[in-house]
């Protein structure tokens, strides 16, 4: 079977790392791990969670074309290794990334089949409180979330699915059914179709 390409994107404070991170290691998911130029969070590991880079690295690889995507949020780069991302699809993997909304439509640009998941709290009253509780950001920088986050949903319709994370254990369920559901796809299935045609 081919590999696919899963984007789950939605606003900070969605909850998108803490379902990433939850989705089960049996199934044959590959997950990436991006580049980013801000400062590491006090639970965070380079080269697990992200890879922290300087600016001018993170410029360095960009111009290279050695990241499938990049964009600036909230005044930091973002970016996908490239090399990573195709090497898991040719193996057949369904190669998870977690980007944001900008991110994932220049993705769905440069490979038409990826599936877009747009990860989203019952309501913006959560996404508010979600952020607040993390702790990790002064009060300016939770409006300007927020704010973002009544942009991206704008961006909505230009998905392949909605899941709503309610709770973390009813998304990742989502996520299993919609890979589970595409991997069925016969464009992912071309072996098996010669074969019948043989």
């Amino acid at each position: 079977m081919k590999g696919m390409l899963v984007i789950i994107s939605g606003p900070s404070g969605s909850g998108k790392g803490t379902v990433v991170k939850s989705l089960d290691p049996k199934r044959n998911y590959a997950l990436s791990v991006s580049v980013t130029t801000r400062s590491p969070r006090n639970s965070e590991t380079d080269g697990k969670d992200y890879f922290f880079r300087t600016p001018e690295e993170f410029i360095y690889m960009r111009d290279n074309h050695q990241l499938l995507e990049h964009a600036v949020y909230c005044n930091h780069y973002y970016g996908t290794p490239r090399h990573y991302v195709e090497k898991q699809i040719r193996d057949g993997k369904a190669v998870v990334l977690e980007i944001e909304v900008n991110g994932a439509l220049q993705v769905r640009e440069k490979f038409g089949e990826a599936v877009l998941i747009f990860l989203m709290p019952p309501t913006l009253d959560v996404l508010y409180n979600r952020l607040v509780r993390r702790n990790t950001e002064d009060a300016d920088t939770i409006e300007d979330r927020i704010r973002r986050a009544q942009e991206e949903i704008k961006l909505i319709n230009r998905y392949d699915y909605l899941v709503i994370n309610d709770t973390v254990a009813e998304a990742v369920n989502q996520i299993n059914t919609i890979v589970e559901a595409e991997s069925l796809k016969p464009i992912r299935n071309q072996d098996a179709i010669k074969h019948f045609k043989e």
